[in-house]
């Protein structure tokens, strides 16, 4: 079965790739856009994960007419009232770096105790087929720390610490991360809702 997915993040398209062919080896023929010459730039207006994966999932759909998986992704801090969420990438403003995120959610927690930082990433994935639309996420639970550590990753990594750990996603290998990313959670519980719904 063919299976489109609504990215061009090489690393992500490579993580999902890893995680199917592990569960169903042979079973999926996964593409990127760049594989079906579709070139689309979908606004992600949506104000939840949900609604973005969806707005993704669809517009891709209407093009391949084959089956696709879009996701999206967030930080949440409880003490923000889960905030940034599905506004990560422009929390300090619509042309904001990743550093000038990492400054504002560090800005607003400075006068809250590390007990109270407790936060998570929750990426969501939408599932679109000719006669299914389905949602599954996947979770991973931590605190924000109060200054940035380690030199990997991108977005909030360098001030979430993963619960278990004493080290944030940015002091980690990429395979390390991956083994409990929010991601990878969320591919592995869509590579077992596939085999649960026989698709």
């Amino acid at each position: 079965m063919k299976l489109l997915i609504a990215s061009n993040n090489k690393h992500k398209f490579s993580e999902i790739v890893k995680i199917l062919n592990e569960k169903f080896p042979g079973k999926y023929e996964v593409l990127s856009p760049a594989d079906l010459s579709i070139v689309l730039d979908v606004e992600e207006n949506a104000n939840t994960l949900e609604g973005n994966a969806k707005l993704k999932a669809e517009a891709f759909f209407e093009q391949a007419k084959i089956p696709v998986i879009a996701d999206d992704t967030g930080l949440e801090i409880d003490a923000l009232g889960g905030k940034p969420g599905v506004y990560s990438a422009r929390f300090a403003g619509e042309d904001a770096s990743d550093k000038d995120n990492r400054r504002k959610a560090l800005k607003l927690l400075q006068d809250i105790p590390m007990h109270k930082r407790n936060a998570r990433f929750r990426t969501v994935i939408c599932y679109i087929d000719s006669n299914v639309k389905a949602f599954i996420d996947g979770k991973c639970e931590g605190k924000i720390i109060d200054e940035e550590r380690g030199d990997e990753g991108f977005g909030y990594d360098r001030i979430f610490m993963p619960d278990g750990f004493n080290r944030t996603f940015a002091e980690m290998s990429a395979d390390e991360k991956n083994e409990i990313s929010h991601r990878g959670r969320a591919v592995k519980n869509f590579a077992v809702w596939l085999e649960k719904n026989n698709i």
